[in-house]
């Protein structure tokens, strides 16, 4: 087992006014009914409200503290505007208490990290993360712990952006994006090493198909060790698995995507 030693964590309790409750499903539905499995117990929680969107322009923020979030991989950078207004923000790799970070639309703004700026503004090769797909709407991808995309070029009113997962897509100049890496880069070297563990974040079993009851699996049944049986492994409810590609055909997004992912 190893864990984190949190050394980068600065304030052990949340901000209280950007805290709100977590309701937990244990992977239910309104009729009681299990709908998603795996998914029960651990630790309670407390939703942290992340300003994802950035949009207090021009306005120089100070970094006063660096704080755990049990909600996701990443760290969370606490921000203080004048004014004394609080928000919090994905940590990036680097970013220090003391620190100051702005969100713009000016070409002159600072190429640093933790700044927030339009794609536009960007020069090809920059590492950013915490990107919008639509203009306003907030950073939606590239947001867990190491993550980092680069702009590769800048097409017309698209940039060439290249994803972690090795996808290449074209995403509009007025999108913003934050510059640098996400922090907390050693989580993949973490081991959860035992089972408990993984219950504490409200993870349940996971128990092969082959190990089932004919009522409860298509792999299930048989006398002793046997096979799957089935010429394909499948799901539960008989779709093909291991492999088997189910995302649409004519997706809306497929005219955004240049290269595939690896």
């Amino acid at each position: 087992m190893s864990g984190f030693d949190f050394k980068e964590i600065t304030k052990s309790t949340p901000e209280k006014s950007l805290l709100r409750p977590l309701k937990k499903t244990g992977g239910r539905n309104n009729r009681g009914r299990i709908t998603v499995r795996h998914i029960g117990g651990g630790h309670k929680r407390m939703v942290r409200i992340i300003d994802f969107k950035r949009d207090l322009f021009e306005i120089s923020g100070k970094v006063i503290a660096v704080e755990y979030d049990p909600n996701r991989t990443s760290r969370l950078a606490l921000i203080e505007y004048p004014g004394k207004e609080k928000r919090y923000i994905i940590c990036p790799n680097g970013l220090k208490v003391g620190d100051e970070i702005v969100s713009s639309n000016n070409k002159e703004a600072e190429i640093k990290t933790g700044n927030n700026l339009p794609l536009r503004h960007m020069p090809s090769g920059t590492s950013i993360h915490n990107i919008e797909l639509v203009k306003g709407k907030g950073g939606q991808i590239v947001r867990s712990a190491g993550a980092a995309a680069q702009i590769m070029a800048k097409e017309g009113d698209t940039a060439h952006v290249k994803l972690p997962s090795g996808e290449i897509r074209l995403i509009s100049l007025d999108c913003h994006a934050t510059i640098g890496q996400v922090g907390n880069i050693e989580r993949e070297a973490i081991s959860i090493g035992k089972a408990g563990r993984t219950r504490w974040m409200g993870v349940k079993p996971t128990v092969r198909g082959a190990a089932m009851n004919p009522v409860d699996h298509p792999h299930g049944g048989g006398e002793g060790k046997s096979g799957q049986g089935n010429p394909h492994p499948v799901t539960p409810w008989g779709k093909p698995t291991k492999g088997y590609k189910t995302r649409k055909r004519r997706k809306y997004s497929d005219k955004f995507i240049l290269k595939r992912r690896n």
